[in-house]
């Protein structure tokens, strides 16, 4: 079976740096401490479980920037009511980069 190439609406994973997790739990304390969650605006925030380096999540191929590299952003879907825009991130196994999922 041939290698699958990036493309816009594709289905990868994603594991979160550090740094990222970091950004991501700050936006939910941001929105929890804003007081916005408990005035009931109507306002949607940063709501979700916590995210630790390494977490694994799906993520949308948003664009892709060098198939030589495979080199995309992302916007990967947390378990929460948010998302996270990962820019230039590239193929692999370690933190900061997606692969695709394992076939079944």
């Amino acid at each position: 079976m041939p290698e699958p190439k990036p493309s816009v609406g594709r289905i990868v994973h994603y594991r979160l740096t550090e740094h990222d997790a970091n950004d991501i739990n700050r936006r939910r304390k941001d929105f929890t401490t804003s007081g916005t969650a408990q005035e009931r605006t109507g306002v949607v925030g940063h709501v979700g479980n916590h995210a630790a380096e390494g977490d694994v999540y799906p993520a949308v191929i948003v664009r892709v920037w060098n198939e030589s590299t495979t080199t995309c952003n992302l916007q990967v879907l947390l378990d929460g009511t948010d998302t996270y825009w990962a820019t230039s991130r590239a193929e692999g196994a370690e933190p900061g980069r997606w692969s695709w999922p394992p076939r079944a």
